[in-house]
């Protein structure tokens, strides 16, 4: 059989002397396997010798700070708990079996509000304050004091019960039970905020998806198109549709998942079968994990990655463990060294940043670490390892920020999940409104709202929402008109988009022992230490005898100029070269398949990380919305837990409150619609920016403009207002009106006011500019900051 080069959606033929069936498959769509492999014949099983103990040693992804307890909030913080009362007067917990609780102690209490306090940690949740999102959607009236303590404590109290139960919905109700009735008025607030940000009343649970189908018939806030079919875009479709949105998503593959990707391999008739997860894989801490409520609605059993990992040197003879030890200290120790060096230097770290490779090399010669041959393999081994959890070499990434993330990682076990993580991909994309194979071309928006156009076809929509991998951003493959502002084209250039390749192999039995989950091995050349320098064995999670080599740093990019027949018996050479002087021998495979993730032109790669010049704040500016209209989300969006597949989850959850927020924000009441209406014989009210108007920096027919005193730059923005007289004619004449506003920007208001009349102004104003005028209560959050800027008449640094 002759071997053939392919595309890497299409699947390549391989020598069935190299191996059954290997495919090149960058987990693109299901058309990347639309040939079916041939399939050897298997010999009977060679008897397996029993493999020899390996030392046990816990292998970590990446360097954590996890937050092992927290100190007694209660003693600060005052209990709202209901002592014991009859049930028709409110009951705890405990009491929903039947029986009355005795009042409880102090200590109890106090005990309570600490387990609670952590489960709302584990979340994401700070311990003692509010997050930026609360405080944006005023969940007290007051930032501090004992409002907002009570606050915290319902709030956590809420999570918790939810919690408990995560396949039941939870109801007000239900809250109120343990919670006395004065304090309705915080209970109100926190459930509505945990459940509008998906922290409560989410997933796929048939109670669940009972109750949100009853608020999906409600009349439509608005439609939104959501721009991929990954976790971030299929978590915001569901959220978004539950809160009362129309909702379409345009997927540019023939499938959903995104770089989730589980592909089923087989052998001949069906004599082996296995599911390797091409794309993410490992949930990495199950503590607080959304997935792992997914994973508990559906009753899909978690398998635990056990923290056996025995190392292996080229020739096949294990590590000794003493000196594995001894150079993962001394690993750890460099590490420690780096983070002491960017504490002192902190204040110039942005202008000085290096990489963390040219950090770890230089402190690893200057104490001497690692000098014989044999312990720079394991350097290079752990070095691996952090390229792998990073995505790229070790040259690329940020001396200074790195790890940014790691004080919010989630704690728990790593984890797999049987059969593959497409299981929760489908139940995600159950009955929603999924076009596939609609690769979006261009995004244009403006103030009536957003076409897109995809697929050779136009779609319309109020706001869209895009949740495209970064590396796709970096390719500019999507045209955004207008263009994207600068601060964020910057921050996509910034940060970087990394590679991981993974080769999966599906054998006719386990060899390898089904005692451990992972084993390493180590290489010679420091430039090629991430070759297959890891492997997981999935015997325990796939159906059958599976296991997945990884590539990493600068072997992933070499990688995929392989052949994939090259590559798999590389993978074969490696293995014999471990169990065959063992006396194990290594049987042909059934089937493999090599991933391209770079050539992926649905990613153009892994995930992301934080390079050179980039910190933790490009994730931020990367979530930001542009003009109320087009909203961010996706892994490389969530500062928090980038590169994760929670992270992509939380993201879609956090967009879909955000455009929930705006969209409520820009509608008027119908109490403020009716006095629009009926404003035709009275002159207009008096409010807030009216005052600011009565001495107005440009003035000229109906139009008036504030600038900001901040900035010279004639691109900064202007508050417009227009005074629209009765019969909608421009004002001037004394009788009765409403005032519309708009942002503009200075150069705007000087051409405005060169114009001839106000009618002339309004067609520029709306059809060059592409103004929309607005009630008060209509206005951006640009233009509301720069109103609270000229009220506070403070200086104020213009960032826009």
């Amino acid at each position: 059989m002759e071997t053939t080069e392919s595309p890497p959606e299409s699947t390549a033929a391989v020598p069935a002397a190299a191996l059954n069936s290997t495919t090149p498959d960058p987990a693109v769509s299901h058309s990347a396997s639309k040939s079916s492999p041939d399939h050897m014949e298997i010999n009977d099983p060679i008897p397996i010798a029993e493999p020899q103990p390996q030392p046990r040693k816990r292998r970590r992804r990446r360097k954590k700070i996890f937050t092992d307890m927290i100190s007694s909030t209660a003693s600060r913080l005052r209990v709202i708990r209901p002592h014991s009362k009859p049930a028709a007067a409110g009951i705890d917990d405990d009491s929903l079996s039947g029986h009355h609780r005795k009042r409880r102690s102090a200590p109890d209490l106090s005990k309570e509000v600490d387990i609670e306090a952590l489960i709302a940690i584990s979340v994401g949740f700070p311990v003692d304050s509010l997050t930026e999102e609360e405080i944006e959607a005023n969940v007290v009236s007051q930032i501090g004091g004992a409002e907002q303590a009570n606050y915290i404590i319902v709030r956590n109290h809420i999570l918790a019960r939810w919690r408990s139960n995560v396949s039941d919905w939870l109801t007000k109700d239900h809250v109120l039970e343990s919670i006395r009735i004065e304090h309705k008025n915080l209970v109100n607030s926190a459930y509505n905020y945990l459940l509008h940000h998906g922290y409560i009343n989410f997933g796929v649970a048939p109670a669940i998806a009972a109750v949100k189908t009853k608020f999906s018939g409600e009349t439509p806030k608005g439609s939104v198109i959501v721009i991929g079919a990954g976790l971030s875009g299929l978590v915001a479709a569901r959220q978004l549709i539950f809160l009362g949105f129309r909702v379409v998503v345009l997927e540019g593959r023939s499938r959903s998942g995104g770089r989730v990707r589980t592909k089923k391999m087989s052998g001949s008739g069906g004599s082996v079968v296995g599911a390797a997860d091409l794309g993410g894989s490992v949930l990495t801490g199950i503590n607080g994990n959304p997935l792992g409520v997914l994973a508990r609605q559906l009753e899909f059993p978690l398998h635990k990655v056990r923290d056996i990992c025995p190392l292996y040197l080229p020739n096949g003879r294990t590590v000794d463990s003493d000196v594995d030890s001894k150079v993962e200290v001394s690993f750890n120790k460099l590490l420690d060294r780096v983070c002491k060096l960017r504490q002192g230097i902190m204040d110039e770290i942005k202008n000085v940043d290096i990489s963390l490779g040219t950090a770890l090399e230089a402190f690893r010669r200057v104490y001497k670490v690692a000098e014989e041959p044999f312990e720079r393999m394991l350097l290079d081994w752990h070095l691996a390892n952090l390229e792998y959890a990073n995505a790229t070499l070790m040259s690329n990434l940020s001396m200074a920020f790195w790890d940014q993330d790691d004080p919010y990682e989630m704690g728990g076990d790593h984890c797999f999940i049987p059969g593959g993580n497409e299981r929760l991909i489908r139940a995600l994309a159950e009955d929603l409104p999924i076009f596939f194979n609609r690769p979006v071309e261009s995004v244009r928006y403006g103030s009536d709202g957003v076409i897109i156009h995809a697929g050779g076809q136009e779609y319309q929509s109020d706001v869209v929402l895009c949740t495209v991998p970064l590396g796709v951003l970096k390719k500019g493959t999507i045209e955004f008109s207008p263009e994207l502002p600068q601060r964020k084209k910057d921050a996509i250039e910034r940060l970087g988009f990394g590679l991981l390749n993974k080769v999966a192999i599906l054998f006719p039995y386990d060899f390898w022992g089904g005692e451990i989950d992972t084993f390493g091995h180590l290489t010679e050349d420091p430039n090629m230490r991430g070759e297959f320098f890891l492997f997981y064995s999935y015997s325990s999670v796939a159906g059958g005898p599976l296991l997945i080599a990884l590539v990493a740093g600068e072997a992933a990019v070499k990688f995929e100029s392989m052949s994939p027949v090259e590559s798999v018996n590389r993978v074969l050479e490696i293995l014999k070269g471990i169990y065959g002087p063992k006396g194990i021998a290594v049987p042909d495979p059934v089937q493999a398949v090599c991933t391209r993730w770079g050539q992926d032109q649905f990613s153009y790669g892994s995930y992301s990380y934080v390079a050179i010049g980039a910190s933790g704040d490009d994730y931020d500016i990367l979530a930001e919305s542009v003009g109320d209209r087009v909203f961010f989300a996706g892994e490389a969006t969530n500062k928090q837990y980038p590169a994760t597949m929670h992270g992509a989850f939380m993201s879609g959850m956090r967009e879909a409150a955000n455009i929930m927020r705006v969209v409520t924000r820009k509608r008027p009441s119908n109490a403020e619609a009716a006095k629009v209406n009926n404003n035709s014989s009275t002159n207009h009210e008096r409010n807030d920016v009216d005052v600011l108007f009565e001495n107005p920096d440009f003035e000229f027919g109906s139009f008036s403009i504030l600038c900001d005193a901040n900035s010279t730059d004639v691109e900064s923005h202007c508050l417009l207002r227009v005074l629209i007289e009765n019969g909608l004619e421009f004002g001037g004449g004394g009788g009765g009106g409403v005032y519309l506003y708009g942002l503009i920007e200075k150069k705007q208001a000087v051409e405005l006011s060169s114009l001839g009349d106000d009618l002339k102004r309004i067609e520029v104003l709306t059809r060059v500019f592409g103004v929309r005028l607005v009630g008060r209560n209509g206005l951006c959050d640009a233009a509301e900051s720069l109103i609270g800027r000229m009220k506070s008449g403070k200086s104020v640094p213009n960032i826009v």
